[in-house]
């Protein structure tokens, strides 16, 4: 549970998490089947689920995070993101084709080829605003569906100036070989902050970005190292060292990324504010959460293999003996086969989520803390948001797979 403690007058809440592995995996493994047997139309109602779930398994040791969302809204709004989304590509399209672009033939020539592969080029680029848009309104949604202590999260609109500002960022963080990285992350962490409520009370974004540039030197640790080894193994006698070394450095710079994630996280987190006086703290073990992440990934990749491996066999002992028993056989061992591969996908699909994603939420939950916790009394209720689409254009784009 959250502890309570106090310091003089002033009141600190220290964040607890209290899901486990094994039913938030039935949860899953039930959800990702049923999904697969409605041809994924289930997958609304899994996601609300999974999250219902999580947002539970948070309290302030009185009181949990709920979850409000529904299935039926969030397919309603995948629904309407669709047909938006067909006509607004489809002008897309048709705009191309008006200059001789176009994605739905097959090139013969070698100009052909290349037209193809900029209208493919064009398109992707018409999309990625779409990409930022999305992630905005399905922030904005799941604030909307969540309530602490009775009282409803809330942001303001503004997914169009999320996209253009993000559009904007990335195209530096480009151009600088992730020098202004940390600018980025800094500027639409305020962004979508500053437009961020819980009850009638506003969070606020301190800080500075240059204070996040010391957390990239792992990231750039390893593109040197990678760089290193690569250059090794093609310009001198050492292949294998050369190759060794920039395996070494991709690994490396993968720690780097959740190494900055991480210390950007707490930095972040401390210097936000909430109506003013409430104040949060963040103490992340970096070094636990990156174990805590390769451990995951290493445990959901053995499965993986053991499952899979285990499936092909099975799969050959099955439909070998079929074959000489008749049609009749062949079509009940096909039977078998597929019920097994949709079996082991729905428990594959469910291993990251309870080997990675809940034990980082565990971590993360129970490192911060909110200062000056006595005025939360004071924040009264919000009216109602409708959550923009409901997540739709992010379903669209499969962009909503996450927590």
């Amino acid at each position: 549970m959250i502890s309570r403690l106090q310091t003089g007058a002033r009141e600190t809440l220290q964040g607890h998490y209290a899901g486990q592995r094994k039913p938030l995996f039935e949860i899953a493994v039930l959800t990702a089947l049923l999904t697969t047997l409605t041809l994924g139309i289930y997958r609304f109602w899994a996601k609300t689920r999974v999250r219902r779930y999580v947002w539970s398994s948070i309290n302030d040791g009185r009181d949990s995070f709920e979850y409000t969302g529904t299935g039926l809204e969030k397919l309603l709004g995948f629904l309407a993101a669709m047909v938006i989304l067909a006509i607004y590509l489809g002008v897309v399209q048709m705009g191309l084709y008006y200059f001789g672009l176009t994605l739905f033939i097959e090139p013969q020539t070698e100009k052909q080829a290349m037209m193809q592969a900029a209208a493919m080029g064009i398109t992707a680029l018409a999309v990625l605003p779409l990409v930022f848009f999305a992630k905005y309104r399905a922030r904005r949604y799941k604030m909307a569906r969540t309530r602490w202590r009775g009282i409803r999260f809330g942001a303001e609109k503004g997914a169009w100036g999320y996209a253009a500002r993000a559009m904007f960022h990335w195209l530096l963080s480009v151009l600088s070989l992730g020098l202004l990285l940390p600018w980025q992350t800094f500027r639409l962490e305020r962004y979508v902050t500053d437009r961020s409520w819980y009850g009638d009370a506003p969070f606020q974004q301190g800080g500075k970005w240059t204070a996040l540039l010391p957390m990239m030197a792992q990231i750039y640790m390893g593109l040197l190292i990678m760089v290193g080894g690569g250059t090794m193994a093609a310009l001198t006698s050492l292949p294998e060292e050369g190759a060794m070394m920039a395996g070494l450095g991709f690994f490396w710079f993968i720690a780097g990324v959740v190494l900055y994630r991480v210390k950007a996280f707490c930095y972040l987190t401390t210097h936000k504010t909430l109506d003013g006086n409430i104040h949060f703290d963040a103490e992340v073990d970096t070094a636990s959460l990156v174990a805590t992440v390769f451990l995951g990934a290493l445990v959901v990749a053995v499965i993986t293999a053991v499952v899979y491996g285990a499936l092909g066999a099975g799969v050959f002992l099955v439909v070998m003996p079929a074959v000489t028993m008749g049609q009749g056989a062949v079509f009940i061992a096909g039977i078998l086969v597929i019920a097994a591969y949709l079996l082991a996908t729905a428990i594959i699909s469910s291993l990251a989520l309870v080997w990675i994603v809940q034990p980082i939420i565990h971590q993360v939950v129970e490192a911060i803390s909110v200062e000056n916790a006595d005025e939360l009394q004071f924040i009264e209720q919000r009216s109602h948001d409708d959550g923009a689409d409901a997540e739709g254009f992010a379903d669209a784009l499969d962009l909503a797979a996450a927590v």
